[in-house]
């Protein structure tokens, strides 16, 4: 089996290349298909969100392989059928390709971003997990900082085409041969003797019976609409503010930085702050954030709502990955950290499409942040009721 520091290392890597491939990018593309194309917003939007629906069933599907020590196979497969999904929506001319593309593409993002990595180091490094997950999250947070420029510069290069086609490459032909050499033999080592007593972990079943499950996924679910929404419409939103691409993008990469300093931050002190204690900073970051951007004219002002919204939403990332197990033990991680992900990735899923149809009841775009900045609120709430099951 490969080591701890050989196995961070190369998840990380695939971590910070699925997610700015498969999460981050989308937007990228959207004005320049619709320009090509000739097809209206909620048509891409649709195709982004049958990618989350499927992101969010798929889930809890991966999350049990894992659990039965299939890591390798999963996280593997995932990567290939990414590049494979991209390689795909290279060559749309009609919706139904693109539709096709994005449904591999999602089944994709529930066997390789974060999630399935998470479960595969709790299992493989049950003594140092909480590290990894750290780790991983620390160079993740690189993604949007990465995926932003580097679409824009293929884009303005070579044409969108071309530009997805070389994001396919990168994902069929690195990531997914690293997830096969760092995750060699797929069972995972057994726990130490008396350090930790599957008996006392929470099965899937069990946990469906703890309230803080419920409440923890309404916290997720609503964290997960916000998050979604915003990405999916991030440019369109800098557009109507009257600032250009390359303004969008001034502002834009100060989020992956924020994530990194806030998970830096969170690394050199977090051991003397509880997965719960940090949640509750956390989760009332993100819709000041919101709020921010929703009333900011100015460059300074939107800087300062890139910063917020990227310290909060590095260290939710460490919330939840640190949460599950804490709260329900490891021994059915994957199936528990599965279903809970697939029930609050259908809101992620509705939430482009559902907004680009709301966008035409509301005035504008900064209506639509000052609402997404009521449900941060009450996803605030949600989680300061989640208690850890007795």
């Amino acid at each position: 089996m490969t080591s701890y520091r050989s196995t961070v290392a190369a998840l990380a890597a695939g971590q910070l290349v699925s997610w700015a491939a498969l999460y981050y990018a989308f937007s990228s593309f959207v004005l320049p298909m619709q320009q090509a194309l000739g097809w209206s917003k909620p048509v891409l939007m649709g195709a982004f969100t049958l990618g989350l629906a499927l992101w969010g069933a798929s889930s809890y599907a991966a999350g049990a392989a894992i659990d039965r020590g299939h890591g390798r196979g999963v996280m593997t497969l995932g990567a290939a059928l990414a590049g494979a999904g991209f390689l795909l929506w290279s060559q749309v001319e009609q919706p139904a390709t693109l539709y096709a593309a994005w449904a591999l593409m999602g089944a994709a993002m529930a066997m390789t971003l974060y999630e399935p990595a998470f479960t595969v180091l709790t299992k493989r490094f049950p003594e140092r997990y909480r590290d990894g997950i750290t780790s991983l999250t620390l160079v993740g947070g690189f993604a949007s900082t990465l995926s932003f420029p580097v679409a824009a510069w293929l884009v303005h290069a070579w044409g969108w085409r071309i530009a997805l086609a070389v994001i396919g490459g990168v994902l069929l032909l690195g990531v997914a041969p690293l997830h096969a050499w760092a995750l060699r033999g797929s069972d995972p080592p057994r726990a130490p003797r008396g350090a930790h007593d599957a008996a006392d972990d929470a099965t899937l079943h069990e946990a469906l019976r703890h309230r803080s499950f419920w409440l923890l996924t309404g916290t997720f679910t609503l964290y997960s609409f916000a998050a979604a929404t915003l990405w999916a419409h991030v440019m369109p939103i800098f557009a109507s503010k009257g600032r250009s691409e390359v303004q969008a993008l001034a502002v834009l990469t100060w989020i992956g930085p924020a994530q990194v300093a806030g998970r830096l931050v969170f690394l050199a002190f977090g051991r003397r702050v509880t997965p719960r204690g940090l949640g509750l900073v956390v989760l009332g970051g993100l819709p000041l954030s919101f709020a921010i951007f929703a009333l900011a004219d100015n460059l300074a002002a939107l800087i300062v709502f890139a910063v917020l919204f990227g310290i909060a939403n590095g260290l939710v990332t460490i919330v939840r990955g640190n949460l599950v197990p804490e709260y329900f033990g490891r021994a059915h991680v994957g199936r528990i950290g599965g279903a809970m992900s697939a029930i609050a990735l259908l809101s992620r899923a509705a939430a482009p499409v559902l907004t680009a149809w709301l966008l035409l009841a509301l005035p504008g775009y900064r209506e639509l942040l000052l609402l997404l900045a009521v449900l941060g609120v009450v996803a605030l709430v949600s989680f300061a009721f989640a208690r850890p099951p007795e």
